[in-house]
């Protein structure tokens, strides 16, 4: 006998669900981002481990070999920041002087023009501003590292990169084996597309990243601003984070060419470098070289930007855009869950729309390249 139950008990069973997933995704970030973190990169180096495995490479080495490689990669854009960071600290004084007497030539103006207003009181900013970077410069040169994660995820994210890479043949069985025969070759699918979706997403960014870190340098150098190498490499970083990451990016060699320029042709500079820059990104590079395998509409990014930072914070906000792509690679392969990957997917409009199922064309031809 069938137990109808009412349409209100469905709601409240689903919101339910959906708060215990979300306390839960909190209260373990420790362990549930670093896994998420390691999935993705074992996905992005498995096809240099299998390719030194066809050479004849016993598994072991080829992935302590990949391990090692991804590691001294990742250390040295780590560094880079670090000694950056390291030289723009011999500016903060040069800064503080301008702001000074930006805020003096603010005050004379005000005094000369307009009646009865309160001068702005350079102390006071100094002292809020300032002071506070003084106070935890050390702590921020220093934390550099650790803005990635704790010494927790640093030390056993390469250990489940090692894992997932050496047992990814084992896992893949689990994953048969967990359904039925008749879903066998679906879920192969499934798997196929997760990791080309993961493979484009990170290799397609970095491509991106690259050519925005060189397109901003030639910018900002051609301007005259200083430590443009740290500004142009920066902004292109952000770019990960849609919508915000951009424009963090151009905020701040803006803000760094008003306070040491004497013209405001700089920044103005600045800005209009930067924002064709970003529209070459948005029409040009991230179509061509990313492509459609992990687009969503701007409204589910935009949430999905918000609900990440809500539960891993600046983490979340990086690592849930393939994520939800990766979601919607599963839900459109599960019978009944299509409307929610229609949800997450872009905007059609239309037949000219090119082929999600299409890799990117220059990816490709990376691949053919390489060999793997």
């Amino acid at each position: 006998m069938k137990i109808k139950l009412p349409a209100y008990f469905k709601l409240v069973m689903i919101l339910l669900g959906i708060v215990l997933i979300v306390v839960i995704m909190r209260e373990a970030k420790v362990i549930l981002a670093p896994i998420m973190i390691s999935g993705f990169f074992a996905i992005l180096i498995s096809p240099i481990t299998a390719w030194q495995e066809k050479k004849g490479i016993p598994r072991v080495l080829a992935v302590m070999i990949s391990l090692i490689a991804l590691i001294a990669f990742v250390s040295g854009i780590f560094y880079f920041f670090y000694n950056q960071i390291l030289g723009f600290s011999g500016d903060i004084a040069v800064l503080e002087r301008r702001v000074n007497e930006l805020v003096e030539s603010i005050n004379v103006f005000v005094s000369e023009h307009i009646d009865g207003v309160v001068p702005i009181s350079g102390e006071n900013i100094r002292e809020t501003i300032f002071q506070q970077i003084y106070a935890n410069f050390d702590a921020l040169t220093k934390g550099i590292i650790a803005t990635a994660g704790t010494l927790t995820m640093v030390f056993i994210m390469p250990v489940y990169i090692f894992l997932f890479l050496y047992f990814r043949g084992f896992l893949a069985e689990f994953f048969k084996r967990a359904f039925s025969d008749q879903y066998s070759d679906k879920v192969i699918n499934v798997m196929n597309k997760v990791k080309s979706v993961v493979q484009n997403y990170i290799v397609g960014m970095f491509i991106v990243i690259c050519i925005l870190a060189v397109l901003n340098s030639i910018a900002l150098f051609s301007l005259g601003i200083k430590h443009a190498l740290l500004f142009a490499v920066f902004a292109a970083f952000l770019n990960v984070i849609p919508f915000l990451g951009p424009f963090i990016g151009a905020t701040l060699p803006i803000t760094f060419a008003l306070l040491t320029k004497d013209s405001l042709w700089y920044p103005f500079g600045v800005f209009l470098s930067f924002y064709v820059i970003q529209l070459m990104e948005s029409n040009i590079f991230t179509p061509g070289i990313v492509g459609g395998r992990v687009s969503m509409n701007p409204l589910m990014t935009i949430i999905t930007l918000f609900v990440g930072y809500f539960i891993w914070g600046i983490v979340g906000m990086i690592l849930f855009i393939p994520g939800m792509a990766v979601m919607k690679v599963i839900f459109d392969e599960i019978e009944g869950m299509e409307p929610y990957g229609f949800l997450l997917g872009k905007l059609k409009h239309g037949p000219e729309d090119p082929d999600e199922t299409q890799e990117p064309r220059l990816l490709t031809e990376i691949k053919q390249r390489l060999k793997f």
